[in-house]
């Protein structure tokens, strides 16, 4: 259940007093940074009822990464994001875990080569997280239907031409971005990815948020912090971002699509035999902002590190790369606005992750998993995230568990 968190705890510069923070944090950690960013959060004058608080909760850029704000008449880019509309997609197969290889590196060697992952760093190198230059049939297919408002989009802000947009449709990225083959509770094979809008939401995500700034700054606005910069309703700024922000959500949706279509084709080539590859789909942001309504009028609902959890409405809680998944069912509880968590949540840092922990302990921590072991990949080993089982149980009253999925196969870029 959720808890208020004490408004007082910070003081704005404003007469007004914060919103009310709503966590549902029990069992789970929360830094005292994070618990300063919420109330930075919070203090702004447009915040509708209060902000909720989702149990994977730690430190973002301006808003906590886990926390659900709802705004009228304005939105704060930096809250949103840089990986517009980042998301998860899982499809259920026919398959069971029998008819799988007992060797599972020829499946994972198969994903690499259908999904480009990872990133090359330097001039004139080929980004092997990219497309070269003959496109795929389904990469072309697709962007027809985001080409007319990509042209809009670059009208306005030509800048954004050099986003890399069509050569990073259907492909995976860094990070904590990922492609796996899953097993349910009933040893069912699933598909599960985890991507967004790549690097022309990061773009766009970057130019808006620089705008807000020097609206602040042009108008001499005392912000708690500088990332917490808004745009109004109304303003040609506000406008222009809210096409931006949606053609990036739909390009993240399709992005995952692709990915999921090369990945099946790719299974296909080492499982021979036919499988249906559509028997449950679920395909959700928990990046992105979105107008919805709630207590009585509409309001901009940006979800930043959280899924949208309206009654019966299916979405993806993920573990670390060594823990399990969960496919959930939403129960619309209205004070968290319908929402629940995105993942398990950090608990350290990139960095410190690199520091604390060892080669062994990701070896330890991935047994059984087909999987990166190697250094590169500390800042994402298990036990740089919270426990999954904790915040799954802090969040009892938001939804309800459908499957519970066990990563086999992992690939990273």
């Amino acid at each position: 259940m959720a808890f208020d968190l004490l408004a007082h705890r910070y003081e704005p510069a404003r007469d007004r007093p914060a919103a009310p923070v709503k966590m549902w944090t029990r069992g789970v950690p929360v830094d005292e940074l994070s618990m300063r960013q919420l109330l930075n959060t919070a203090s702004m004058p447009f915040i509708h009822k209060w902000l909720a608080v989702m149990p994977d909760v730690h430190l973002g850029k301006g808003a906590t990464i886990g926390s659900v704000i709802p705004t009228v008449g304005a939105i704060i880019p930096a809250a949103v994001g840089v990986d517009i509309g980042c998301g998860m997609m899982a499809v259920r197969t026919s398959l069971t875990a029998d008819d799988l290889p007992d060797s599972l590196a020829g499946i994972r060697s198969a994903l690499e080569a259908a999904v480009p992952h990872g990133r090359t760093v330097g001039r004139k190198k080929r980004d092997v997280g990219a497309w070269g230059d003959d496109l795929p049939p389904a990469v072309t297919d697709a962007w027809a239907g985001l080409d007319a408002g990509y042209r809009a989009l670059i009208a306005r802000h030509p800048a954004l031409v050099k986003g890399n947009a069509i050569v990073h449709l259907g492909t995976l990225g860094t990070g904590n971005h990922f492609l796996e083959v899953c097993l349910d509770e009933m040893g069912g094979v699933w598909i599960m990815l985890h991507s967004g809008s790549r690097g022309i939401g990061n773009m766009i995500g970057t130019r808006f948020i620089e705008l807000a700034k020097e609206d602040m700054r042009r108008y001499h606005l005392d912000l708690p912090d500088a990332d917490l910069a808004y745009l109004p309703e109304g303003t040609a700024h506000f406008d222009d971002y809210v096409m931006a922000v949606e053609w990036a959500q739909h390009f993240a949706l399709t992005n995952r699509r692709v990915m999921m279509d090369h990945a099946v084709a790719a299974l296909r080539q080492v499982i021979t035999r036919p499988f249906d590859a559509a028997l449950e789909a679920v395909n959700c942001h928990h990046n992105y902002v979105a107008r919805e309504w709630h207590y009585g009028r509409e309001v901009w609902v940006t979800r930043k590190g959280a899924v949208r959890a309206a009654a019966g409405l299916l979405g993806i809680i993920p573990g670390s790369m060594g823990a399990k998944s969960f496919i959930v069912r939403g129960k619309g509880n209205p004070e968290s606005f319908c929402s629940c968590s995105h993942g398990a949540g950090r608990v350290v840092s990139r960095t410190e992750a690199h520091r604390r922990f060892t080669l062994d302990d990701h070896l330890r921590d991935t047994a059984g998993v087909e999987c990166r072991k190697d250094a590169g990949v500390l800042d994402e080993t298990p036990k740089a995230y919270k426990d999954i089982d904790a915040v799954m149980a802090a969040q009892a009253d938001l939804v309800e568990v459908v499957h519970t999925l066990r990563q086999v196969v992992c690939v990273k870029g």
